[in-house]
């Protein structure tokens, strides 16, 4: 029997030991219930850091505690193995990006072996495997075929540093989300999923995600943005050209002053080639040359703009108001264009003070006037529509949401419509180390899907990598000519590669069969463990990874490949690891590896300290400065058991007739058990801990009390219990502690503990025993104890009676439920 906690021994001997038994491996079982829990994939940048095992913890003892509780649990793990990071380092280093991505995923899987959590590694993928991305581009043709892939010309966000476009959901704060350089707009033809058409859907299906954190539903339903108003048509009065505009408030289209096209607009182009104009027009963009969406549509943003030399007739009277092009007026929003409202729109308010632009009252209070010229800003809430022709005197609000635009669709002019903030999902990168796009380019067929038999288009491994000029693919002469499916000419590839988040859309199907070769899914695996009852991951992929999986799904099931509309039922978010006020990961060069810790301390104590920190959805400032607690908690535990051990050996007392110690150690027993149990179940990890540790210290005091009663089913209990209830959250320490106590392999298949309710009842209080003031013991009773009973209990306590003696009691005085004192002479 080894008193010794040697950590490191005791760990590599159970990670073999696992190993040997494959305990993790799951299949698909029609007799037992499924759970499949799912972490979000890590991007293999380098050796696992501490926001890794913070994360990877949640999943682990979740998986772990629901196997214990008789269900078949999936719990996989693989790589977002695709991405910039690792073709800059191609180009600093000249190391390959695939060199790179899959030595970094070795030392990725080590460090999260290491760890000891229970992923079927049989199941194991990356994105960056050819056996994976050629389905991701099967799924594009599918997309494809169904309309729901598509190139057009677009302005697009570029970064240039990265020297690729980027999707809006990753630029931030006008910046590019990865190396926070700001972002430029650029005209180019690019790919993008018609997210758009799935808008609705998104929405509307919400209410199936109850298991979501409000705060995810509300980023996603801002960033989809539904908008009810109407589609009015003005025309360009010199060329006769229809413009289209989306507004909300059409009670106010008799307000219109002027009219604003977004500098982006096609036809600002149009309407000013060859005139005085297109001179202003070019220096007004060059002004707005890395100026980013955000700034140009705060309010707080100055307003700029340029008139454009030409008008725009008002349907409603036939007014005509000048056309100018504005620096807050973006091509994604709406249609690119706007009717000004200035008395009843904030910024072209600011607009037509700034160019002295006509201001016209058309909504007056309900209970006052307004006068143009003594506004000091716009009038934005409902009224009394006035000057407003057949509609003069009508509440602002009526007219609104009925009579404008019943008068609109009457009158050929306009009709009601739905918009959306939300924009197409842009795919392309002009990058390298991304999925191919699977599309020829020949001069005689035109766009030309690859044949599905001919998937997948893989990467050239011999391409030359350069932070100036085209991307490696479009030199790579190589890969770039290929000979037309169809006519068998000459034609070229699609050097342009997908978005990684194309990659993670699908992932979790994959896990259902990751290795078929015939197709994406087993179509029975995916019914069984599909959709993922647990997901865990950070917030920040709110608007892009979560929002793009749902779209997917959607898609998937439309062509039939899938029998459920939402991929993930329930969702934690799980705070992120800080330190200094920055997320902790490698492009911030702040990461703390584990290593160190782990050789020091061992990967259960690492595992415990992360998980002790706080809540799960709490970010946690890293500070090691606690893990000596818990190491030294480990190491009580480890005493403990084998005082415990100790004890069977070497009886020295009878277990006292009245049994209070048993009672005593069953009701802290079943209290524990149901503690843990339930802080489990809501995600609260580090308060099931602080119980546990509550658990050890009471058994500690039992112990120095009445040892032998550690030979009693109670004691017994007590200790197993300790073990079992500890082991999702260390599971070496306990595997070794359960195999001393001779336990049945493995301590992570046993049944988890089942509470009596009439043991757990919380209906049990600390009583504190003094003497002459001083607290002696605290020591647990019913809540309904009388208080004759308290001055016994406290009387007898071996703490108390320690201090009694030599002295003479004068009195003892019992506060009801809550102490006993007493007093010597």
């Amino acid at each position: 029997m080894e008193e010794k906690y040697d950590f490191a021994r005791l760990e590599e001997k159970w990670r073999r030991r696992w190993e040997e038994a494959d305990l993790y491996r799951c299949v698909e079982d029609e007799e037992r219930p499924k759970k499949y829990i799912l972490v979000m994939f890590p991007y293999p940048s380098g050796p696992a850091h501490m926001g890794h095992v913070a994360n990877y913890n949640l999943g682990d003892v979740l998986a772990r505690y629901l196997r214990r509780r008789g269900m078949n649990v999936l719990h996989p793990m693989g790589w977002d193995g695709f991405g910039l990071p690792a073709e800059n380092a191609a180009i600093r280093s000249g190391v390959h990006p695939s060199k790179y991505t899959w030595g970094n995923i070795a030392l990725l899987k080590e460090g999260l072996q290491r760890l000891g959590y229970s992923y079927d590694w049989s199941r194991e993928l990356a994105t960056c495997d050819p056996e994976y991305y050629r389905w991701t581009q099967w799924f594009f043709l599918k997309f494809y075929e169904k309309g729901l892939a598509y190139k057009a010309l677009a302005w697009a966000n570029w970064c240039p540093s990265c020297r690729t476009v980027l999707a809006n959901e990753q630029v931030v704060g006008g910046r590019c989300e990865r190396c926070d350089t700001l972002v430029e707009q650029k005209a180019l033809s690019q790919w993008f999923l018609r997210i758009t058409a799935y808008a609705e859907r998104l929405l509307s299906d919400m209410d199936q995600l109850s298991g979501w954190p409000e705060s995810v539903l509300t980023m996603q339903r801002n960033w989809i943005g539904r908008s009810e108003g109407c589609e009015v048509t003005f025309r360009v009065k010199e060329t006769g050209q229809e413009i289209p505009i989306f507004t909300t408030r059409p009670d106010t289209l008799w307000g219109v002053t002027f009219f604003l096209l977004a500098p982006e607009h096609p036809l600002v182009d149009e309407l000013t080639e060859g005139t005085p104009y297109r001179e202003d027009v070019e220096a007004f963009r060059e002004r707005l040359k890395g100026v980013s969406a955000i700034e140009r549509t705060s309010l707080e943003t100055e307003k700029d703009g340029v008139f454009l030399g030409v008008h725009a007739v008002n349907p409603v009277n036939g007014e005509e108001v000048p056309i100018w092009t504005a620096n807050f007026v973006l091509m994604e929003y709406g249609t690119g264009a706007v009717m000004a409202v200035p008395a009843h729109d904030q910024r072209d308010f600011e607009f037509a003070r700034k160019f002295g632009l006509p201001i016209r009252v058309v909504i007056r209070p309900p209970d006052g006037e307004l006068r143009p010229e003594e506004m000091t800003e716009a009038y934005v809430d409902p009224g009394i529509m006035v000057d407003s022709g057949p509609f003069e005197g009508l509440d602002s609000e009526e007219g609104r949401t009925v009579r404008v635009p019943d008068y609109l669709e009457e009158h050929g002019w306009g009709r009601r419509a739905v918009n959306y903030r939300l924009r197409d999902w842009l795919i392309s990168r002009q990058r390298y180390w991304g999925v191919p796009i699977p599309i020829i380019y020949c001069s005689r067929c035109g766009m030309v899907p690859v044949p599905e038999e001919d998937l997948p288009v893989l990467l050239p491994e011999d391409v030359e990598f350069v932070f100036e000029g085209p991307s490696p693919l479009e030199r790579s002469e190589e890969f770039r000519r290929t000979t037309c499916p169809r006519c068998c000419g000459e034609a070229e590839r699609e050097t342009d590669t997908m978005d990684t988040f194309v990659d993670s859309s699908w992932y979790y199907l994959r896990y259902a069969s990751p290795h078929d070769k015939e197709r994406p899914f087993d179509p029975r695996a995916v019914r069984y463990w599909l959709p993922v009852d647990q997901y865990i991951g950070g917030i920040e992929h709110a608007i892009m990874h979560l929002l793009y999986s749902r779209f997917f799904t959607k898609v998937l099931k439309d062509l039939g490949l899938v029998e459920f509309d939402e991929p993930f039922t329930n969702l934690l978010c799980q705070g992120m690891v800080v330190m200094g006020g920055a997320k902790m990961s490698k492009s911030k060069g702040n990461v703390i590896t584990p290593e160190s810790f782990i050789e020091t301390y061992g990967a259960d104590t690492l595992r415990l300290f992360i998980l002790f920190l706080g809540p799960p959805e709490a970010d946690k400032e890293w500070n090691d400065a606690g893990i000596e607690g818990a190491h030294r908690f480990l190491h009580r535990v480890w005493r403990l058991v084998h005082r415990y051990l100790n004890i069977l050996t070497f009886k020295t007392q009878p277990v006292p007739e009245d049994a209070e110690v048993l009672k005593r150690l069953s009701h802290l027993t079943h209290r524990t058990i149901k503690k843990v149990t339930e802080d489990i179940e809501r995600f609260a990890f580090n308060t099931a801990i602080a119980a546990i540790m509550e658990f050890t210290n009471g058994l500690y005091r039992e112990m120095e009390e009445c040892p032998d009663a550690f030979n009693t089913f109670e004691g017994h209990e007590a200790v197993r219990t300790l073990i079992l209830l500890l082991a999702p959250f260390a599971p070496f320490i306990t595997e070794e502690l359960w195999e001393e106590v001779g336990g049945e392999f493995s301590v992570h298949q046993q049944p988890w503990p089942e509470y009596d309710p009439r043991l757990a009842r919380s209906e049990r209080i600390t009583m504190v025993a003094q003497v002459d003031g001083k607290v002696r013991d605290r020591i647990e009773v019913d809540a309904d104890i009388t208080g004759e009973e308290m001055e016994r209990v406290a009387l007898s306590s071996p703490r108390v009676r320690k201090n009694l003696e030599g002295r003479e009691i004068a009195r003892v005085v019992v506060v009801p439920g809550k102490l006993v004192n007493i007093v010597t002479r």
